[in-house]
């Protein structure tokens, strides 16, 4: 732990507003992630272009076909993993609360009509699911009777009904209830004219990004999860689970046997960065920084173009297990608790990402001097309390914004504690 003295009112407060408190299984971690987001309302350039021309030598046409499933088909086709990919990792994390739950089932109860789904063909045969989700996983939740139905106002009587002990009537109602769905088919690749091949990924991220502007508007790590599918994301979402960043970050292990079931641990989908995807968001910021060029712009900008680039698949493996490498070094030097401050004002811990971001890029900045460094553990944390006292230290350290210049003057600052040449 990195100790601090005391510090008075607006620092208490900013640290306050800043700070996410999260809880799984019996551990709690408040995580002081700093400012990643900014507004997206950048102008459009005007386009001369003729508009009849244009579209007519670059429309094309989403081919789709309509589906109608009944409830107890739709279970069956998630339950046997055969059919439907209930979760494509470019989809968010599941969110809805049980009470939201509930008035799905009661709207399917009562036949009021509810918005389809929408797969796309990943494979012949098999559906992934570009949107419905939700939906999709309360209708197998309640058929397997993992929740009650709770806060119905129209249909009341049936709050507390579990699907298993049912009334014989709600059950063949739900049994013949309907759900539509809308598959993207894999024929709406087309050509752009003077711009090649529009394939069914880029079409894909196209039709995700429509369908995710209304509702709960997804969050920047989640646009970036969903637009940028390949080798560097698969890391990120593979890095999130590991044993010992998920016990820095306070985030519910992953212990189950199939990975199917990482989806719906109720205590991860309580944890606010997992739910959020600001746990995949962590780790890409040390993909961001690491690359020098990349300190430029906000934080988000910095964020949107690492998740850009494209790695190989052996690249990926190769960086996957450079950060392992290097977080498990930092981990073991600060006894497991890497990046945690203690406040000044009321001494409660914290895990700093800006710390994190800082450790992280300079230990992989002098990843060939490791084995020294690891003898200077003493003079590290003496270091590091200097660091502390010092108020100019400390603000690079803990306290400016993520900007371009304080990313780099923390880094090294870090670098500085980490190894000081005589």
């Amino acid at each position: 732990m990195w100790e601090h003295n005391t510090l008075d009112g607006p620092e208490k407060d900013r640290l306050d507003k800043k700070k996410i408190a999260c809880k799984g299984l019996n551990m709690s971690v408040d995580v002081d992630l700093g400012e990643t987001e900014e507004p997206d309302d950048a102008p459009v350039a005007i386009d001369s272009r003729d508009p009849d021309d244009f579209l007519a030598k670059n429309a094309f046409r989403v081919v789709y076909q309509t589906n109608n499933f009944l409830l107890p088909q739709i279970r069956d086709m998630i339950d046997r993993r055969e059919a439907i990919n209930l979760h494509p990792e470019y989809q968010r994390r599941l969110r809805w609360t049980t009470a939201q739950k509930s008035r799905l089932i009661e709207s399917l109860l009562l036949n009021i009509p509810i918005p389809p789904v929408f797969f796309y063909e990943s494979d012949a045969a098999r559906y992934e699911v570009m949107d419905g989700q939700q939906r999709l996983n309360t209708i197998r939740e309640f058929f397997s009777g993992s929740f009650a139905l709770s806060g119905l106002k129209v249909l009341s009587p049936l709050n507390g009904i579990r699907y298993p002990k049912a009334p014989p009537r709600v059950k063949r109602t739900l049994d013949r209830a309907s759900i539509s769905a809308i598959v993207l088919l894999m024929e709406s690749e087309s050509e752009i004219s003077g711009q090649g091949s529009l394939g069914l990924t880029d079409i894909r991220r196209l039709v995700f990004d429509r369908l995710n502007t209304g509702g709960m508007k997804l969050n920047a790590q989640e646009l970036r999860n969903a637009q940028n599918p390949g080798p560097l994301n698969e890391a990120i979402i593979e890095l999130s689970r590991y044993s010992l960043f998920t016990d820095v970050f306070g985030i519910p292990p992953y212990t189950e046997k199939d990975p199917e079931d990482y989806y719906i641990n109720p205590e991860r989908q309580k944890n606010s960065l997992y739910s959020t995807m600001k746990d995949c968001e962590l780790v890409l910021r040390y993909f961001a920084l690491k690359d020098d060029a990349n300190i430029r712009g906000s934080m988000k900008s910095m964020l949107d173009r690492a998740m850009e680039v494209r790695m190989t698949p052996e690249e990926a493996a190769i960086a996957r297990e450079e950060y392992k490498e290097q977080f498990k070094f930092l981990y073991e030097i600060f006894d497991g608790r890497p990046f945690s401050v203690a406040s000044r004002t009321d001494g409660r811990e914290r895990v700093s990402a800006a710390v994190y971001d800082a450790a992280m890029v300079a230990i992989n900045r002098l990843w060939a001097k490791r084995d020294l460094i690891k003898s200077e553990k003493a003079a590290i944390a003496g270091r590091i309390q200097s660091a502390i006292a010092d108020d100019d230290k400390y603000e690079i350290l803990v306290g400016r914004g993520n900007t371009a210049e304080s990313v780099r003057d923390r880094i090294e600052l870090l670098q500085d504690i980490l190894h000081h040449p005589a």
